[in-house]
């Protein structure tokens, strides 16, 4: 079992008194060519140390818990983690939940192509629906818009308290589309059977936020409803097509060669329309695809000539990169497409050989004002009878005299042709291709789950800005007899799953003081780690809107030959040993540790998870044993709280327990009162043992307010401790409205309270430290120093050892002291803050 911490605050007038009555002295003496002699200066540092660690341990209460946990020492069980054994397990609790999501996915493709097989389109159809952007909005007579009837809206909790709907769902139509267009009418009609089930999955699952359907022709129908704004152009330039799950659940992987015509006859404004083409189809690539791009007159010219004859991985920085060099191309000269053909028909066949790219797909993008030629031959060497390589022709501009050779070119090598005349037509033009690319998985009826990597949703915030998600999408086909052979998507459904999520199935509990579990996709993105840290607009609170695809090499960078990377890359299961070196306080300090990795892959997800276990606080750690009675009377408490990101009990699954706390629920749980409460017995077992050990400290801490009056130590604020497991004890000596920092230990403090993935910074201080002994620390910042009227805090911390000479010895924190001692198992933090006038 965990042992506990606690902290304290006292005020050390002393402190700079002292200072400056040494400061003064030490002037004058200097002036009377005077020294000081340096047994005095010792003896008043000396006496000073004792001053003020006779306070802390005199507030803390640390000797009492010491000889508590002596007496527990012969009934606690010492266990050694298996980390393989650990990440396994780990890993088999994502899998279940990612599974439960996938199913609930599964559903609704069930539901929507039953839905479109029992509809017959009609061309005249008239359907009112909830557009999501008309909604509630009246005209000046006071009626309500047509398609924006009356939608009620409620604040919900679980969404962050944005009003929404969670009986329906409400749809979106792009702005640069007809929302009242018959084959949008038609299907925003038999979707509407979609809500049906959105509700079932949300009563079978409430930890689901966000499902949606979006369709092939561009509208967008979401669970729960929710109002849309558009922006301050009166825009909502948001595409469901657009989006990476979409695209990801579409389409297989691809290797794509975009070849851009920049022949004298492509000036002005075909230019800008082709490069706007080139754009817009880069929006359709995700990660798992590669591609390059050439621009071509009677010469060849690769827009980034340093990825001559390669194809690179269509990531957002690849292709942030290559659109900043679209804007270099310039038209002259004659277009020879003759040249611009062979060398994409080289480059992948060169790149698919070397076993490289997707291996599934291959496309040429022709971007073009016309062709002269139909290009036979060139096909014949490369491409036919075979077809590997699909042909996608775009004709910019109006005129069609060379429409039928571009036509031919697409048709006769598994593509297809369309005009782009306007900057108007691209996005829309641009899709058509993805519906191609489909047909072979809508033939086959191939339903495969998608997962994307971590990105930012851009509806739900909590306190600390935008959302990091993942998604789950499953593509939707048609199932008429008479359009089956074509190969028709309908469109993708989808559920998000909030980060957050999976960091509750993770027991920080049994990871150690600098221990920590972190997931990557399968190219090696970052689904979840504790060092993916949110990245700022300069002078705005919100995330920068490109934060996802971070690479674990970049934060795990002492892994400089990817060993660790590779392995989970490639979804193996084993361990791997570094040393590291972790920041800690915002950057301010680095701790140097030895971690050992445990890795292994999640069943039916493309992602792998791996546990960081550090060695001295991440080896062992021991079980306590008391009764439930004797937990419960303990926990009732009231200077006793719990982490609030810990799951101890899952309170999400059903609606009547969502707004319990984890105390309440636990509380039910053991009483038996909640039958169909869900909780981890192991965690909670160790909570009750750490309530019953730490339950005397109460009386002690009241025992020195009762009596502070008589004591000097008149800045003695608060005193606190908490455990391994969580459990927290507070007692304060000041009013609330009298603390120096008024968020210490509020969920404003995040540095200072128990997180999803991470212990608080002054319980790891203490760790780093030799059992017994105070470390002290004084906050900094620019703000503090700036501020000369304001009082800071000193913060001491220590550690309870718990003895154990049944193992043998472990290193302790970052040094080399070795103890017979299970530091991270039985560690109690003591921490004295005194408010230093400066």
């Amino acid at each position: 079992m965990p042992g506990m911490w606690r902290l304290l605050r006292a005020f050390w007038g002393v402190f700079l008194i002292f200072g400056a009555a040494f400061n003064t002295a030490l002037v004058d003496v200097v002036g009377s060519e005077q020294q000081i002699p340096l047994s005095v200066v010792k003896l008043w540092a000396s006496a000073f140390g004792g001053e003020i660690k006779s306070i802390a341990a005199k507030y803390s209460g640390s000797q009492l818990l010491q000889k508590k946990y002596k007496e527990y020492e012969k009934d606690v069980a010492i266990e050694e983690i298996d980390g393989l054994q650990l990440v396994k397990k780990l890993a088999k609790n994502m899998e279940e939940m990612f599974h439960k999501k996938s199913e609930a996915v599964r559903r609704l493709v069930e539901a929507a192509e039953d839905a479109h097989l029992k509809h017959e389109f009609d061309a005249d159809l008239q359907y009112e629906y909830f557009n999501a952007v008309l909604i509630n909005e009246r005209d000046e007579e006071g009626n309500y818009l047509e398609l924006g009837k009356e939608f009620i809206l409620v604040p919900n909790d679980h969404f962050n308290n944005l009003p929404v709907n969670i009986s329906l769902s409400d749809v979106q139509v792009p702005t640069n589309m007809y929302n009242k267009d018959p084959a949008i009418v038609n299907g925003v009609y038999w979707s509407e059977s979609l809500n049906k089930v959105f509700v079932d999955n949300f009563d079978r699952d409430p930890s689901l936020i966000w499902q949606y359907f979006g369709s092939a022709k561009g509208f967008f129908r979401q669970y729960p409803g929710i109002k849309w704004e558009p922006d301050e152009n009166g825009v909502i330039a948001f595409d469901c097509r657009n989006r990476k799950w979409y695209i990801q659940a579409a389409t297989s992987p691809k290797d794509v060669v975009i070849l851009v015509d920049v022949s004298g006859s492509m000036k002005g404004l075909r230019l800008t329309i082709a490069k706007q083409t080139v754009s817009s189809i880069l929006d359709t690539l995700g990660d798992d695809d590669f591609f390059n791009i050439i621009a071509y007159n009677e010469e060849l010219h690769y827009v980034e000539p340093c990825l001559n004859g390669t194809l690179v991985q269509a990531d957002r920085a690849n292709k942030e990169h290559f659109r900043e060099h679209l804007d270099k191309l310039f038209a002259k000269g004659i277009g020879m497409l003759d040249i611009a053909l062979n060398e994409a028909f080289n480059m992948l066949n060169e790149f698919n050989h070397t076993g490289q790219g997707s291996i599934c797909s291959q496309a040429i993008m022709l971007i073009t004002d016309g062709a002269v030629d139909t290009y036979d031959t060139i096909f014949a060497k490369y491409n036919w009878p075979d077809r590997k390589v699909r042909i996608f022709t775009y004709l910019i501009g109006r005129e069609t005299a060379f429409a039928d050779n571009l036509k031919w070119m697409a048709c006769a090598n598994k593509g297809f042709f369309t005009q782009i005349s306007t900057l108007a037509d691209v996005q829309e033009n641009v899709m058509e291709y993805l519906h191609v690319l489909s047909r072979p998985k809508v033939i086959d009826q191939e339903h495969d789950v998608v997962w994307t990597e971590a990105y930012i949703d851009s509806t739900l915030a909590d306190d600390q800005g935008l959302v990091l998600m993942t998604t789950v999408a499953m593509p939707v086909f048609s199932k008429q007899n008479e359009t089956r052979s074509k190969g028709i998507l309908l469109g993708v459904v989808g559920t998000d799953v909030p980060v957050k999520e999976l960091l509750k199935t993770i027991p920080k509990y049994k990871l150690g003081i600098h221990g920590y579990a972190f997931a990557i996709t399968n190219n090696g993105y970052i689904l979840t780690h504790p060092e993916l840290r949110p990245l700022y607009e300069e002078g705005k609170k919100r995330r920068k809107p490109n934060y996802s695809s971070v690479d674990l090499s970049e934060v795990e960078w002492e892994d400089r030959d990817d060993v660790l990377r590779n392995a989970m890359v490639n979804r193996k299961t084993g361990k791997f040993s570094m040393e590291v070196k972790k920041t800690v306080e915002k950057g301010k300090r680095v701790l140097v540790m030895t971690n050992d990795y445990y890795y292994t892959d999640i069943k039916g997800t493309p992602f792998s998870l791996g546990v960081a276990l550090s060695r001295g606080h991440g080896k062992y750690f021991f079980r306590g044993n008391v009764t439930i009675e004797e937990g419960l009377h303990d926990l009732e408490h009231p200077d006793v709280s719990l982490a609030d990101e810990w799951s101890y009990c899952n309170t999400d699954l059903h609606p009547e327990h969502r707004q319990m706390t984890q105390l309440e629920a636990i509380k039910l749980y053991l009483t038996g009162k909640e039958p169909l409460l869900q909780c981890d017995k192991e965690l909670i077992q160790e909570v009750l043992f750490d309530a019953v050990v730490s339950a005397p400290i109460e009386a002690y801490w009241t025992s020195l307010a009762l009596n502070k009056s008589e004591n000097s130590d008149k800045g003695v604020e608060v005193a606190f401790l908490g455990t391994r497991t969580g459990l927290s004890r507070i007692n304060l000596f000041v009013g609330p409205e009298q603390l120096t920092n008024q968020d210490f230990l509020t969920a404003e403090d995040k540095e200072n309270i128990f997180n999803a993935d991470h212990f608080p910074l002054w319980f790891r201080r203490a760790a780093e430290q030799i059992p017994g002994s105070f470390v002290y620390s004084i906050p900094f910042s620019p703000e503090t120093e700036n501020k000369s009227n304001k009082s800071n805090v000193v913060t001491a911390s220590t550690a309870i050892q718990l003895l154990d000479d049944r193992k043998s010895p472990v290193v302790a924190g970052k040094r080399d002291y070795f103890h017979s001692v299970l530091m991270q198992q039985g560690l109690l933090w003591t921490q004295a803050d005194a408010p230093i006038p400066t």
